[in-house]
């Protein structure tokens, strides 16, 4: 059986169990007591809206729906709705809870623990709220195998359009861009000025010298007793979670029973999902289950497009067979990526910024060479694929040339 399948004495569980529900209170950001559990349970009406702020400060932090301040009770449970639904809740009762936090404690308490069964929370929201000590850097090679190819074809709109607008957008667009890119080089150069100016410092010979944190507690010793207080924090949480990971085993269990005292839904509701819950053979069945189904609404909806698209002549034809052109070329670019990367990790996550000096043996991590050939490779996709949309633009200009002879079509310098 899986982890959380393990047998527990029944007499130690039953104590166990508080405990439990305690370290995992303490992992979760202004986490409730216990005693707010036990009340969900019961579904008594004074728990829910604990839980409403809790699931709304769980859902922010994941970055899930982009909510940055803290509104209204009755807007953060229709928030919290909403985002619940969009990852695929398969309860109909949550919709159905009042959003003035007057009852539905029950409910809220297995949203929660659905999203405990399905992702690792505590690790995910420690990762999120972690203390950082250097200067980071988000650096991702997953989605840089291949360029992004041609878009799909899209009939054209229905309306006029303002052509005015849209070179106002694009001129809007434009600026924003060029602020956007000259706040970050001045942010770069800041950064290697601290890292000059303070080199040869730092007590560990591999980084060479402080970062921008470590840099404010020389200037300011008052930011260093707030720093080591929020470490102390970040060390509670961590212990916290090694506890719930350690006591975990008596919470699902005692889960079933507040699942089985919810009333029966229409349809029947699904159980809280947990992994490791079924066998290999299982898993295999349910996976061919589903790429059958996958693959029926696939012929359904390709054949529902021909239909659509079929009567628009050649263009919709010529439109096809380059979609499918670029498709190929994808795959024979993921392919031979993945040859000539073998099984190799890819960066992937924040790295620190470290300078370091010519000669000099370079530490452990991503290099500054590694992320060049990455945003070079990236800058090479990315004009990849706005040739070709210069390309299809040109067509589609000349298809309206050809249609509108009385017209001259003058193209921009540059184009």
């Amino acid at each position: 059986m899986g982890r959380r399948r393990r047998r527990v004495d029944r007499a130690d569980g039953a104590g166990a169990l508080p405990e439990a529900i305690a370290s995992l209170s303490r992992t979760l950001p202004g986490g409730p007591s216990p005693e707010t559990f036990r009340r969900a349970k019961f579904d008594r009406p004074e728990a829910a809206p604990a839980l409403w702020r809790l699931l709304f400060c769980v859902l922010s932090q994941l970055g899930v729906g982009g909510a940055t301040a803290s509104p209204a009770p009755e807007a953060q449970a229709r928030w919290v709705k909403s985002e619940l639904l969009s990852q695929g809740y398969p309860r109909q009762g949550l919709a159905q809870l009042p959003e003035d936090g007057s009852g539905g404690s029950r409910e809220l308490l297995l949203a929660l623990s659905w999203l405990l069964a399905r992702q690792p929370l505590p690790e995910r929201l420690l990762a999120q709220t972690h203390v950082q000590l250097g200067d980071e850097m988000p650096v991702c090679e997953c989605d840089i195998l291949a360029s992004q190819g041609l878009p799909a074809p899209r009939a054209e709109a229905d309306g006029p359009v303002d052509a005015r607008h849209l070179q106002w957008l694009m001129g809007k667009l434009r600026f924003r861009w060029r602020t956007l890119m000259a706040s970050q080089q001045e942010q770069c150069a800041l950064l290697g000025k601290i890292h000059w100016y303070t080199r040869g410092c730092h007590s560990d010979r591999r980084l060479g010298h402080l970062s921008v944190a470590e840099t404010e507690l020389l200037r300011d010793p008052e930011s260093g007793r707030q720093l080591l207080r929020r470490l102390e924090s970040e060390n509670a949480r961590l212990e916290a979670a090694l506890e719930w990971r350690h006591r975990e085993v008596v919470f699902w269990p005692w889960m079933d029973t507040v699942l089985g005292a919810c009333p029966p839904e229409t349809p029947q509701p699904a159980s809280v999902p947990r992994p490791c819950e079924f066998g290999a053979e299982e898993l295999e069945r349910q996976l061919r289950a589903l790429q059958e189904e996958l693959r029926a609404a696939v012929e359904a909806r390709r054949a529902a497009w021909e239909a659509r698209v079929g009567g628009r002549g050649l263009e919709w034809s010529v439109a096809q067979r380059a979609t499918q052109e670029a498709v190929g070329q994808e795959l024979v670019a993921l392919r031979q990526a993945w040859e000539r990367g073998g099984d190799l990790a890819r960066a992937h996550g924040p790295c620190r910024l470290v300078r370091t000096e010519a000669g000099v043996p370079a530490g452990p991590g991503l290099q500054a060479a590694q992320v060049i050939r990455v945003l070079q490779s990236r800058e090479a996709c990315l004009e990849e694929t706005l040739r070709q949309l210069q390309a299809q633009c040109q067509q589609q200009l000349a298809r309206l040339a050809g249609a509108l002879p009385s017209l001259i079509w003058i193209l921009p310098p540059g184009r």
